[in-house]
């Protein structure tokens, strides 16, 4: 199904940030292509008040996060550090507005090129990712002395095997498209130079789906995973009581009578 090209709603071209809509469908890209879009303090507000807009917007599903020109994202921007003009970290959202800013709607990664340090740290606090084939990932804080305490050393192992996690955090090495993605640490790769439509193409099947059922799912996926034992009995009965209260929405409603029915469900919470 052909889609509307997504219309611009915050930002001019010279801003650090653009957000943009197509749909239920709200993209955010990083705009500093000159920098590789690294990530000073002013983006990181940027970045994170357009994640909490989209969070309220009732008109929002689903959120893709990309950036402009050759990269993703270089990570901090070393000189805007140098110059006083911060590393990236907003006090409430961390670095780039993003690696501990819970939205409960999902986020989406286009990863058009390189994400390095704090880049790739925004894609893993992203729920899905698709990258471009030429896209690589590094965690190169230990090649200058540092650790990458902005979700790398947190999450990965979490994301992918422990021992491939730790030779990414304790090398500094650059790895492909091709190996994150046998990792899977990324969903799936686009065609090259098409990144951000193939992720806003997994937006839209994503947004297809019932508002509040996803937002849930998104919640119980993430509980679930830091949750040391799923046996436990009271994680069974959150998942209960979620499970409980989505019934009785009208959406469940809805769900139900279309598919009885051989239509598209018509959904009307978010």
């Amino acid at each position: 199904m052909t889609r509307p090209a997504p219309v611009p709603s915050g930002g001019g071209q010279g801003a650090p940030v653009l957000v943009e809509r197509d749909g239920p469908v709200c993209i955010v890209t990083l705009n500093r292509p000159a920098s590789l879009n690294a990530v000073d303090d002013a983006v990181a507000a940027a970045v994170g008040q357009a994640l909490d807009s989209a969070a309220t917007d009732p008109d929002v599903r689903v959120v893709v996060l990309t950036g402009s020109g050759r990269a993703f994202c270089a990570g901090a921007d070393l000189k805007a550090i140098a110059d006083g003009r911060g590393p990236g970290l907003h006090p409430q959202w961390g670095f780039a507005g993003v690696v501990q800013h819970w939205v409960p709607k999902p986020l989406i990664a286009a990863v058009n090129g390189p994400a390095l340090g704090g880049g790739m740290e925004i894609v893993l606090a992203c729920d899905l990712a698709v990258a471009d084939p030429s896209a690589t990932f590094a965690l190169p804080e230990v090649t200058r002395g540092l650790a990458a305490t902005g979700g790398g050393v947190l999450r990965l192992h979490r994301q992918v095997p422990l021992k491939i996690a730790l030779e990414v955090a304790l090398t500094g090495e650059t790895f492909s498209a091709q190996s994150v993605l046998r990792w899977g640490l990324v969903n799936r790769l686009s065609e090259p130079g098409s990144v951000v439509h193939a992720a806003v193409q997994l937006a839209h099947r994503v947004a297809d789906n019932a508002p509040l059922a996803v937002q849930v799912s998104k919640r119980l996926v993430h509980r679930a995973q830091a949750h040391e034992d799923t046996w436990d009995p009271a994680f069974w009965r959150r998942c209960a009581e979620e499970g409980m209260r989505l019934s009785e929405t009208a959406d469940a409603q809805e769900g139900a009578r279309a598919f009885l029915e051989g239509r598209v469900p018509r959904w009307s919470t978010s």
